[in-house]
């Protein structure tokens, strides 16, 4: 039997901004009330006279929001510097929650997991083979086997966002599965 959704039901949406306007889209998003989410690092940048910690979007030119598309897409599209919606064969692209909380998951204990800013890196195992986390905030995640440096690494692809992103965590959080054809390309 298919489910049909009340088309007032409110679902994730990934908004392509300009260039270094992400905080400010967002900022213009909480004070009209529309929910948001809009994952932030922090990062060392160096200028010629000294050094700063700052917070950057990790996922540059996006914020996602959770709207109602048919209410509330004009109102999350005429704030100043939000481009356009992230479309996939002319329909806007809706982003899974579970993507939303792995990225969450991401950021929300960085004591265990440290982001890499490379995916470029070589395995100790077989490049590309398919991983799950058994442990730890990311657990239930698949992805792709890394090592860098002697460091176990676990490359997490969010397909919705055509997005990866690389962490580090202990050996011990992750698994290789068993069947050899899920190879992550």
């Amino acid at each position: 039997m298919m489910k049909i959704l009340p088309s007032s039901e409110k679902k994730w949406y990934l908004v392509y901004t300009n260039p270094r306007a992400e905080k400010k889209v967002a900022k213009v998003y909480e004070q009209i009330g529309l929910e948001y989410f809009l994952p932030l690092q922090k990062t060392i940048k160096q200028w010629s006279d000294r050094k700063k910690w700052v917070e950057e979007p990790l996922f540059k030119s996006y914020v996602f929001i959770k709207i109602d598309l048919e209410k509330s897409v004009y109102q999350a599209l005429s704030v100043s510097g939000a481009s356009r919606l992230v479309q996939f064969n002319g329909k806007a692209a809706e982003v899974d929650e579970r993507e939303i909380n792995i990225v969450k998951k991401l950021l929300g204990d960085l004591s265990e997991l440290t982001i890499l800013n490379s995916s470029k890196d070589y395995l100790e195992h077989q490049e590309g083979d398919a991983i799950e986390v058994i442990a730890g905030p990311l657990m239930g995640c698949e992805g792709k086997f890394l090592n860098k440096k002697g460091s176990q690494s676990v490359l997490i692809e969010l397909k919705t966002m055509q997005q990866v992103v690389c962490v580090s965590m202990p050996l011990a959080y992750i698994r290789l599965l068993k069947n050899p054809s899920n190879k992550i390309a």
